[in-house]
Order: C-alpha cells, then structure tokens, then sequence
C-alpha cells in the first residue's frame, strides 16, 4: 500500500523515519509504503520554522536544509526585533529561531536589555506591539524629569513621553514642578520684645530652578518651612508690639531678603514674602481698641474746638464790617427779616398806612439804636 504525498511551490517537506529526522525534501509528490514507519512533516514558507516536539537542534546537520533557513539565537538579556519584508512582525523571546528565506526576506535589530534605552533605529509607533517588554514616564509641561538607572542619576528630561526596555536595570524618573509655589505659615505663636504672645500667618512664593538640588534636600519644603520660621522669630523678637504694627509691610522685605540669601542652597528662587494676619489675643486687642477709641475721641474734641474757634472768628469779623459800614448792616436786617417772614403763615399789623410803610416802621431805630 503506498501513500501520495505532495509537497507545494510553497511547502517544503521534512521525512521522518522511525521517529528520527531522515532528509530535507523539495516540492514534489513523494511515495510512502504504508509497511515502513516512515513520516513527512509538511511545513509553510510562509509561518516560522517550527516541528512540534522537536528542538530546532535536531535539524543543524542537515546543510541542504539550513541553506534555505535564517537562524537566530537570542540571549537572555537581549530583545531581537523580527522585521519580514521591512513590516515588523514580533518581538523574538529568548532561544534560538530559524525562518524560511525563500519567500521573504528578514531583517532583525538587537537590543541589549542591560542598556535601558531604546535605540533611536526603533521606530516608536511599534512599541505598543509588545507592552510586556516596555516600561513608560511621561514629563508633563510644567515638569522637569530626573532620569535615575539603578538609584544613580542620568540625566535632566524636558517635557515629553519616555519609554525604556524593561530587564534587570531599575529605571526610575522622579519629576519636579516647575510652576510658581506657595508656602503658607498659619497660627505661627510668637513672642515681640516687650513679651506680648501674639499669632502670625504669612506667606512666601518660589519656584524650583535647580531641581537636582532640590531632589538632593530630604523634605526641602519642610526645611524651608523651618527657615521662614526660624527668620520670623528672629525679626517679630527684636520688635514692640507697636512697632510690629506700624512696620508690618517691612517683616516681609526681611524675611524675603533673607530666604534669598539660602534660596541656592534650596534650588529654589524666592518670589514674594509678607504677612497675611497679625492675631493678637483678646485682652490685648481690647487694650488697643480702646486706645483707639480715645485718640479718636481727641481727635474729634481737636475738631471740635478749631472749628468753633473759626466761626467765632467769623462772627466777629461780620460785627466789626457792620458797624463800619451801615449799608451792609441794613442789608443784613433785611436778610434776617426775609427769613422771619419765611416762617410766619399771616402778619397782621394796626394802624393806618399800606403794608410797606408798616414793615418799614419796624426796621426804623431810635437814636439809641434800638428797633
């Protein structure tokens, strides 16, 4: 009994015997009897060289069969990238591979996982391809990245994706705001000079510009948290209360100046620094509400008084024209009358003559100057 056996334009055929690898076959119709253990193993140009149950090993005797095979062996530390006719195809794992040259031509790029970047010949699109094998940071506008290998560090990265291999060096990319930031002091206890407890907010803006610096500092808002109140005790210490409160603008130029003398120790530019509140505690804001009170007070009866001064002035200046000048003290009668007739509903006068002639008696003075 015999068995037909063809082999395609694009197969090629592998003749087993017994179980064991036997030769290399070529397109074609092959004869087997069916009362030897004999087996051909028909495999595709077109897929990757692969037997099922047979280590790639097996076949490295055979010349006539590894003239038409591409044979790859990748390391355990490496990433071969399989490219078949110029389109990636996958990313190869560990081993030894072997791919048909007849119909396709391939093309591998290696890389050694030891070294975390990714060669600049890999085109990035295809990353997403293999996920497992990549590991990604991004830096967003307002950041600076630190890019550390294994703790140590590499390099500054501006804004932007980064993606490196994933193997046995720790990739790690700290980031660091770049944007204007706020230090807020709230509740701060402090004593003045003459011994009055008082509490304190305020406030200072910065900005990292050196953040290499400012990574190399363990907790450096904390540290400068320190700072500013270490400054304000020193500045509030040397100052009355009264002196406090009249100088309050100027706490912030001292402290501002005084940040800006450590700021390169920090990595950080100080902006902006000034005192929010000045809390003061009840029985002392009584006190100086009723001082308030009383320098207004003052400054009210002060008021008071040179107002009055100036429209006695006033008056007696009004007297001495009048007496001068008796036109302007008949005008004035006149005026006055004019404003006593305002407020009189009827005037009723007795005896003879108009109206006109009676108001006219009224203003006439006797010879002692009386109505």
């Amino acid at each position: 009994m015999l068995n037909k056996i063809t082999i395609a334009a694009d197969e090629r055929g592998l003749l087993f015997k017994k179980g064991s690898y036997d030769k290399y076959l070529e397109p074609g119709t092959y004869w087997l009897t069916g009362f030897t253990d004999q087996k051909i193993e028909k495999l595709k140009l077109s897929e990757p060289f692969s037997v099922p149950g047979k280590a790639l090993k097996v076949f490295m005797q055979d010349e006539a069969l590894l003239r038409d095979l591409e044979i790859v062996n990748v390391t355990d530390y490496e990433y071969v990238l399989h490219y078949e006719d110029e389109r990636f195809r996958t990313l190869l794992p560990p081993g030894q591979h072997a791919f048909w040259t007849k119909l396709s031509t391939h093309r591998f790029i290696r890389a050694d996982s030891r070294q975390p970047e990714i060669p600049a010949e890999i085109d990035r699109s295809i990353l997403p391809c293999f996920p497992y094998a990549i590991q990604s940071f991004e830096v967003v506008a307002h950041e600076l990245g630190i890019l550390y290998f294994n703790n140590v560090l590499q390099r500054e990265l501006p804004p932007g994706k980064y993606d490196f291999w994933r193997g046995p060096v720790k990739v790690a990319v700290k980031t660091v705001d770049l944007r204007q930031q706020q230090m807020d002091m709230t509740g701060q206890e402090m004593l003045t000079e003459d011994k009055v407890s008082l509490r304190l907010n305020f406030v200072c803006q910065y900005s990292i510009v050196n953040p290499q610096r400012t990574l190399a500092i363990k907790s450096v808002e904390e540290q400068m948290y320190i700072s500013l109140q270490l400054l304000l005790r020193e500045y509030v210490g040397s100052l009355k209360l009264d002196d406090l409160l009249r100088m309050k603008q100027e706490v912030g130029a001292f402290v501002l100046s005084r940040l800006q003398e450590q700021s390169e120790g920090y990595g950080v530019q100080f902006h902006s620094a000034g005192v929010k509140d000045i809390i003061l505690p009840g029985e002392i804001k009584d006190i100086l509400n009723t001082v308030l009170l009383a320098e207004k007070k003052a400054q009210a009866n002060l008021i008071t008084r040179r107002e009055e001064t100036a429209s006695t002035r006033s008056l007696l200046n009004t007297a001495k024209l009048m007496d001068e000048n008796k036109t302007l003290y008949r005008l004035k009668e006149l005026e006055f009358l004019e404003k006593i007739s305002e407020r009189i509903g009827n005037v009723s006068l007795v005896g003879g003559g108009t109206l006109a002639e009676r108001l006219g008696q009224l203003l006439i003075h006797d010879g002692d100057g009386k109505q």
